[in-house]
């Protein structure tokens, strides 16, 4: 499934959960000081606090991964708030409606058209009550917002290791790595000038995430034009995910060439890589600034890897180790032996393996 649709029904499955956690604590004050209101009917309310929670878990839940996170990247922060605050008030505004329809459509046991249903939203819509609901909602979505941006800073899954405390205390773990670096990068920053360069490098990035994401892929580092990559055993082997994650990337970028030839000086960006798996120390390290690091040899060994691609022509090398743990996924790929290699830095023999599609 796609992560941002998988991302609106999270949204949307928690909004549910505070919708109805909201008219629950609601009640259960009313039972405390038992001061319950004539006519209150649970039933009524929890059914409207769900629908309150669906619809505006689908349309907030929409608007936020699809337009608010772009409004964010594409605008100044005040700009970028106020366009948020305004389409926060029409969605709140039409969720109320829909609810007070709904509401006033059961309590009233008349068609949603009539003439007293149409007044008792009105009435809904009016309620100081009303306002105090415009503000829990404001500072949901606020809350929301904050956590989808510290998760996208962190990367998909790596900000729930920090909550949970997993690398506190550092461990040692098996994880897959890719080296992508840009090809050509010296002569493409020479051709476009320092700022064209900028804005070139953070367009490719931002084209090439979804690949990445989509393949269940972490990005542990930007390291100036290459990006390295990480998964865990289980997702990086499974559909050889940490090796169609290039050739992902590769077609993203071939469907855009016309777009970076008109913009960026006839200039098409591609990529080459190295990919290998082995053991890696993980923990949080920082003070102001916390991040989850890796160290281990086989980062160097990645490194050294990718490094080979000019020498041997190719865009993409991977281990023999790599190879082998594939085994038969990477049928649907071409795979040929280059040779045994001894790495810069290596006292034994790498054989190193070209795979393309």
């Amino acid at each position: 499934m796609n992560r941002n649709v998988t991302r609106v029904l999270w949204i949307a499955g928690a909004w549910v959960l505070v919708s109805v956690f909201q008219i629950l604590m609601i009640y259960s004050s009313f039972l405390m000081f038992d001061c319950t209101p004539i006519g209150f009917d649970l039933k009524i309310y929890f059914k409207s606090s769900l629908l309150t929670g669906v619809i505006a878990g689908v349309l907030g839940g929409s608007l936020m991964v699809f337009g608010w996170e772009k409004w964010l990247r594409k605008k100044s922060y005040g700009a970028a708030l106020i366009d948020i605050l305004l389409s926060y008030i029409l969605v709140y505004l039409l969720v109320s409606f829909i609810n007070g329809i709904f509401f006033n459509t059961y309590e009233k046991d008349m068609p949603f058209f009539s003439k007293e249903v149409l007044i008792g939203v009105i009435d809904f819509l009016l309620n100081v009550g009303n306002l105090q609901s415009f503000v829990f909602w404001l500072l949901t979505v606020l809350i929301t917002m904050v956590f989808l941006q510290v998760s996208d800073k962190y990367g998909p899954g790596v900000f729930l290791s920090f909550l949970l405390g997993k690398y506190f205390r550092p461990k040692r773990e098996e994880r897959i790595f890719m080296f992508l670096d840009l090809r050509a990068s010296t002569t493409i920053a020479e051709q476009l000038g320092e700022k064209r360069y900028f804005n070139f490098i953070r367009q490719v990035f931002a084209d090439v995430t979804p690949s990445i994401i989509n393949s269940r892929g972490q990005i542990y580092q930007y390291v100036g034009d290459e990006i390295v990559i990480t998964w865990n055993l289980e997702e990086g082997f499974n559909k050889a995910n940490c090796v169609q994650c290039f050739f992902d990337i590769r077609d993203v970028l071939r469907k855009r060439a016309a777009f970076y030839e008109d913009k960026y000086d006839n200039i098409r960006p591609t990529f080459k890589a190295g990919v290998h798996f082995g053991h890696v120390m993980a923990g949080e390290v920082g003070v102001v600034k916390r991040d989850i690091a890796y160290s281990g040899d086989v980062l160097n060994t990645t490194a050294r890897i990718q490094s080979k691609c000019n020498e041997f022509g190719v865009d993409l090398l991977i281990s023999k180790a790599l190879f082998n743990k594939l085994g038969q996924v990477l049928d649907a790929f071409s795979a040929k032996e280059m040779g045994c290699i001894l790495l810069r830095g290596k006292q034994e023999n790498v054989v190193l393996y070209a795979v393309a599609d």
